[in-house]
Parts: C-alpha cells; structure tokens; sequence
C-alpha cells in the first residue's frame, strides 16, 4: 500500500521515525546504552505488528463481492427449440407385383429418377418365354389372315366374272373373318404376355430420390419385400417432435428458424402440419415445418428448428444459475440497499427456455445474486454490478 494513511502506512511511518531518532540520538551522544535501543527496536517492532494485525483484521472483516444482476423489463421472445431431420414430403415403398430372383438392381441409394424409370429387372425366363411364344402365335395369325384376304380378293374377282359361284365366295369372306379374330386373339395374347413380363421390371411410379435400397442383386423376393424406398424429389419438409405439454401451444402457419446442425447458415420455415397422435413411448407429438423456398436439403439432414410462439414486451428474466431450489420451490438471494443478502421465493414460467422468465416474487430494479454459492442469507456483501446476461431465452 502506497497510502501513509492506510492500515499499514501508520505503523511504518512510526517505525521509521523512531528509527532516525535513536540513529540521530546516538550519534548526538556518541553511542547510546545498548538496552535503550533494543527497546527502542522492540517497541518500534510492536506497533509494525499491531499495525499488520489491523490489516488482516480488516480484509478479514471486509465483505466480499458478489456479482449481481439488476433486473430490468425486456423484450423476450418465447418460443420452443428442438432438433428435427429432413424427410420427402412424399414417401413410397416401392415393391415387386411378382416373387423371384432379383436379376439387376439399375439404382442406389441418392439417385434421382424421372417417373416410369426402371429400377430393378426379376428373373423371368418362363415370363419370357411365354412371351416369345405369343408373339410367335401373333406372327402366325397375321400371316393367316394375310393368306386369307388373298383368297378372298380371287373369289370376289371371279365371282364377279361368274366363275365361281357364291356359296365359295360365301367361305373365302368367312375364312377371312375367322383368321382376322384369331389374329386379334393373338395379338390380345402377345399384348397379355408383354403386360405380364413387363411387371418383372420394377419402375419408378413418380419422380423422386432414391432414400433407400435395402436388397442387393441376387436376392430372392416376395411381394411384401421392400426394394427400393423412394422420396419426392423437390417437396421436402423437416419432422421433429415436440412434448405433448408444449405442443398444445403450437399453430400451423407459425414462423421458424431453423440451421442445419453445425452450420450457421439460417432459413425461414413454418409449421405444415402437427400431428394429434401422441406416441406412447415419447410422450411426443410429431410436427412437420416446410422451409422456404430455395432451400437445398438432402433427406436424413439433422435440423436445429426454433419455433416462436410470441413476444413478451416487459419480461424479468434471471439465469436458471442464479436460482436455488429451481423445481419445487423456486428462490433467490436479492441484495439490499444496505448490502444485505436476502432470500426471496419467486415463481417463474414453466416454458422452456435458456434463461428462466420470473412472473412473481422480484421486481425491477432487484439486484440478483448471479452465483449463489459465494454467498449466504443474512451475509453482508458489497455487489459487483455487470450487464453480462445469456442470450434472452428462445427455447
């Protein structure tokens, strides 16, 4: 301590002083006793310790700081944070009409397909076969009723010349007629058969993106197994799941902002849709958000989404760390004028949020003890203001 004033300064000074005086003394007397300056020494010596006693006594006894927060009314916007995961708004499980042997898949997982595109060939070879044969059956028909109409057109010239006489006529015209229907049965066949073989190719029944191949080559099938998983390619939506105990307060249309996890970049979405069914497991509600426009998302994509319910003009708010008892019963330490710390029970909304919004119990102006542990009720401190507060709570 520079201050002569201070605790210590005095003690010093008088030392010092008595010092110059037994030197000047001794040098006047040409040497003092020798028991006159050990006195002087231990004397001198006993006010410096008095004085060092004095100091610690007053740190000792001094109040501590503490770091308070002064409550003020602020703008907080409540709202609710949770995690969602990119999904294709339509989703299709894309199976076989037909069991067998899986003889190519033509997609993987990722892969952009146009409605109609083939993505996986079943072994067919009696399919194949039979159609083979009916179009051979249909070859045959036409060139049947090819034979037939030539025959006719050589009855109807000679009928007319009167060569030959109407009832050969009459069975070149129905000759004809016979082998004109059994060149539509065949053809009806060929057509069956195509129809039939054409199943063994599985096609894309819309455009979209290829979410899931849960088959390799190889595999043998039934109709119930899942080859493909397809997503639609361009309406994609976030799902996340909410606490039925909050999700009563959610309204399709709401406005939300959401962040691919581990990014800073944020997009504008809106609540679609929220689903009525609790799942008994969770306890949870599914809502489904769509992102704006322009938004690129890959399906499976985590998404942090914070959903705001509204704005709270004037709201109190203390750091859930400066609360002690936070659950059942909620209090605590307020500083007074006087540096006095005192308990005081508050009550505090039960939404979900960084920091706790206080509705009863402190008023504006109340100075908070931020770290309760460094202090205790009754205790006398001396408050250390600071503006330093966590981001208003959001969710």
């Amino acid at each position: 301590m520079d201050d002569a004033s201070g605790p210590v300064g005095a003690p010093l000074d008088a030392f010092a002083s008595l010092q110059e005086s037994t030197e000047v003394k001794g040098d006047a007397k040409g040497g003092a006793p020798a028991q006159q300056s050990k006195k002087r020494i231990l004397l001198a010596a006993g006010l410096v310790g008095a004085g060092v006693v004095a100091v610690v006594g007053w740190i000792l006894l001094r109040p501590i700081e503490v770091v308070v927060l002064t409550l003020f009314p602020q703008p907080v916007e409540i709202a609710l944070s949770v995690v969602g995961r990119v999904q294709s708004r339509d989703t299709l499980e894309i199976r076989s009409k037909n069991a067998g042997q899986v003889a190519q898949l033509l997609h993987d997982e990722g892969d952009i397909v146009v409605k109609g595109a083939p993505l996986a060939v079943i072994s067919s070879d009696v399919e194949s076969a039979e159609a083979t044969a009916a179009s051979a059956r249909e070859q045959a028909a036409r060139a049947q009723f090819a034979l037939t109409q030539l025959a006719l057109t050589r009855a109807e010239t000679l009928a007319a010349k009167g060569a030959v006489s109407s009832a050969a006529l009459d069975n070149a015209k129905a000759a004809a007629k016979s082998a004109q229907a059994a060149m539509v049965a065949a053809t009806s066949d060929r057509r069956a058969a195509s129809a039939r073989l054409g199943e063994f190719i599985v096609r894309a029944p819309m455009a979209g993106v290829v979410l899931l191949r849960p088959v390799d080559n190889g595999q043998v099938i039934t109709p119930a197994t899942t080859l493909f998983q397809l997503g639609s390619a361009s309406a994609r939506e976030i799902d996340a799941e909410v606490d039925e105990a909050f999700a009563d307060d959610l309204r399709p249309g709401m406005a939300a902002r959401a962040a691919p996890s581990g990014s800073s970049v944020i997009f504008a979405a809106h609540i679609r849709e929220i689903s009525p069914r609790v799942d008994p497991a969770t306890g949870g509600r599914t809502i489904a958000l769509s992102p704006d426009a322009g938004t690129a998302l890959p399906p499976g994509r985590t998404v942090d989404v914070t959903v705001v319910i509204g704005v709270r003009p004037d709201a109190l708010v203390v750091p859930r760390e400066a609360i002690l008892e936070s659950g059942a019963n909620p209090h605590v330490y307020v500083v007074d004028s006087k540096g006095m710390v005192n308990v005081r029970p508050i009550k505090i909304d039960a939404w979900p949020s960084l920091n706790a919004i206080v509705t009863g119990g402190v008023s504006a102006g109340d100075k908070i003890v931020l770290i309760p542990s460094q202090t205790r009720p009754s205790a006398r401190v001396r408050p250390l203001e600071t503006k330093a507060l966590l981001p208003a709570p959001g969710g």
